[in-house]
């Protein structure tokens, strides 16, 4: 929390996001789990390079600086991907 006019203003600030885990809980859904406890789900239209892979590729997925990436693909999912705020999250100073 932050404070603000001396009041208590709720939610995440100034946490980094920082990947946990990634899982599939339909064929055409991502989920991603953040250290923080964040939850996200997003659909697979939004990134054709997850969405072409087998579900037996997605199970091949390992961590790549603060994002994540798949044995069978060239592509690297960035966190800014994820949350839509490259100004906030890049990946590269």
């Amino acid at each position: 929390m932050v404070t603000t006019n001396d009041k208590l203003v709720e939610g995440y600030w100034n946490i980094t996001p920082e990947l946990k885990a990634i899982d599939f809980p339909s064929n055409d859904s991502l989920r991603v789990e953040l250290v923080d406890g964040r939850v996200i789900t997003l659909p697979l239209e939004r990134f054709p390079s997850i969405r072409q892979l087998s579900q037996e590729q997605r199970q091949q997925w390992y961590r790549y600086g603060n994002g994540f990436s798949f044995d069978d693909s060239d592509e690297v999912i960035h966190i800014e991907q994820i949350l839509g705020n490259y100004l906030y999250y890049r990946h590269e100073a």
